[in-house]
């Protein structure tokens, strides 16, 4: 007997990442890993540290004035992270 595959591979693979709770830590990976290709590599050379927490991303900077200009642009960075990752998963960023 033959039976018809009513689902896409794409809808599988989701449905599995909510089951096992991965969707978000998929996520926090496609951020951290465009961050570097939306800020520059200048930027991204001074990042020690960037990581996600209930929606907040944190950014530890080891320059002062580079943590100053990211925190005016702040607005810009979400809305460029969230339109890389192709939703509106990051809420507020952090600059420490």
């Amino acid at each position: 007997m033959n039976k018809t595959n009513d689902h896409t591979l794409k809808e599988i693979i989701n449905e599995l990442l909510k089951e096992y709770q991965l969707s978000d830590k998929l996520m926090e990976l496609k951020i951290v890993e465009s961050w570097p290709k939306i800020v520059g590599k200048m930027i991204a050379k001074h990042t020690t540290r960037i990581y996600l927490r209930n929606n907040k991303l944190f950014v530890t900077l080891d320059n002062a004035a580079i943590k100053e200009e990211l925190h005016y642009a702040s607005s810009k960075l979400l809305k460029s992270l969230n339109k890389q990752v192709g939703n509106d998963f990051v809420k507020e960023i952090f600059f420490k």
